[in-house]
């Protein structure tokens, strides 16, 4: 089978809208894969952000500042981006599903340990280590599903894939707030405990579930046909040989698009932990009582974000436009958190800006992650995607921190909020300038 054919790979190269067998080949592939990766995401997200919720409480018991908040919150990302190339190298070697449930199961001991923390110093500590353990999981997915679908269609399944962010805002939130409206003082421990607890679990047990479910590649699926197996491998194989492809980590590392993608994921990423960190904290300055209604409204952005996410993934690879499509998104973002930050007077107001910015930050991911693609391949995609997500998730650490760091000199939490909307804006520059078009 070669590249060319790829052409019928689009449904919309059918004449008659007709559904080819290539077409049906990678819908099999996509509902086997995407409803577990993203069931996966869901937790290591939940496991990653439950602090944010647990702050609501957790703050008062401990006698921590909005400061101590934030720099552990942000420490976790400095363990992210240590590891994080080493553990996708090391996922391109000894293959994605040992890397997986190393991963999962990891991460789930780290979160349940997080309950006992006492200190200052406790708190950075686990939540570096598990920033260290989740370390390699999304870049890791992101290199997997190369692995499966050729670049025309990976916005649009980056974008499935990535609705993991929204699902796990929309029912994260609700979570977490039964557990710790319905779990205070149950066996002497805090809600804020039990959170950590309860949301650990299913993560643990889940990294046993890879090793069952993942296959490697399309070669070891035995729910393909010997036909299938053949022509995906063969498609992804000649994409793979095209001209103009990176192969190795040192080319990745010497090519300015992969800097200029760290730079862009950087400003992109500022928003996201802004809004899984923040959000709790926004709702309830701005006059929501109550841990069950602050979570079932910290969803309804996520909720708003995931439709945006799915629409922007497909609109992209239906049009093949990549650049506009990411930086319009940035600069939505930067306009819903700019009017949050000017009216955390006015709950409505302040709620709908809060949505308007989670759609923009969220709609820019899929499509950004097909860019990187257009131009990797092989160990240099393996790297050169880990050295993206670990450079640009360091805002991870930045932006919860500034915030924190920002609303405790100055009593409110409008000045992070700008400082984060501008990230938003930087990002949207980078990349009309630098971006080629596609």
């Amino acid at each position: 089978m070669s590249y060319s054919t790829s052409a019928a790979l689009d449904p919309g190269a059918q004449a008659g809208g007709n559904v080819s067998a290539m077409d049906a080949t990678y819908r099999k592939i996509a509902w086997r894969l995407i409803p577990f990766l993203v069931f996966l995401f869901v937790l290591a997200w939940i496991d990653r952000v439950n602090v944010g919720f647990a702050k609501l409480s957790m703050l008062q018991d401990l006698q921590f500042s909005e400061a101590v908040y934030g720099l552990g919150a942000g420490i976790f990302f400095i363990g992210y981006f240590l590891f994080e190339v080493p553990s996708n190298l090391l996922l391109e070697k000894i293959g994605a599903r040992k890397t997986l449930a190393r991963i999962t199961i990891l991460w789930g001991l780290a979160s349940m340990a997080m309950a006992y923390v006492t200190t200052p110093a406790s708190f950075y500590i686990l939540r570096f280590l598990l920033g260290v353990f989740e370390a390699g999981f999304f870049p890791g997915v992101v290199l997997y599903l190369t692995y499966w679908f050729p670049a025309q269609r990976r916005a649009r399944v980056n974008g499935l894939f990535m609705t993991s962010f929204a699902i796990a805002g929309a029912v994260g939130g609700p979570i977490a707030g039964l557990i710790m409206s319905g779990m205070e003082g149950v066996g002497h421990l805090a809600n804020w405990q039990w959170l950590f607890i309860i949301e650990g679990i299913p993560s643990l047990l889940a990294g046993f579930a890879v090793l069952a479910w993942l296959p490697e590649k399309p070669a070891n699926a035995k729910w393909l046909t010997d036909a299938e197996k053949t022509a995906v491998t063969q498609t992804l194989a000649a994409e793979n040989s095209a001209p103009g492809k990176h192969f190795s980590f040192k080319d990745a590392c010497a090519n300015y698009r992969v800097w200029i993608c760290a730079a862009v994921y950087f400003c992109v990423v500022s928003g996201n932990a802004t809004i899984a960190f923040w959000a709790p904290s926004i709702i309830k300055e701005i006059g929501i009582k109550g841990n069950l209604q602050i979570g079932l409204i910290s969803a309804i952005p996520f909720i708003a974000g995931t439709l945006a996410m799915v629409w922007n993934g497909i609109h992209s690879d239906k049009t093949g436009e990549r650049r506009m499509h990411s930086a319009i998104a940035t600069l939505i973002a930067c306009i819903g958190l700019i009017a949050t930050g000017l009216t955390l007077g006015n709950a409505t107001i302040a709620l709908c800006s809060l949505t308007v910015a989670a759609i923009g930050i969220l709609a820019a991911f899929p499509v950004f992650w097909s860019i990187p693609g257009a131009f990797l391949a092989g160990t240099a995609a393996a790297g050169g995607i880990a050295l993206i997500n670990s450079i640009g998730n360091l805002a991870g650490f930045v932006a919860p921190y500034m915030i924190g760091a920002l609303k405790t000199s100055t009593g409110s939490l409008s000045s992070g909020l700008y400082f984060v909307a501008a990230l938003e804006f930087l990002a949207s520059f980078l990349v009309v300038v630098f971006v080629k078009k596609h």
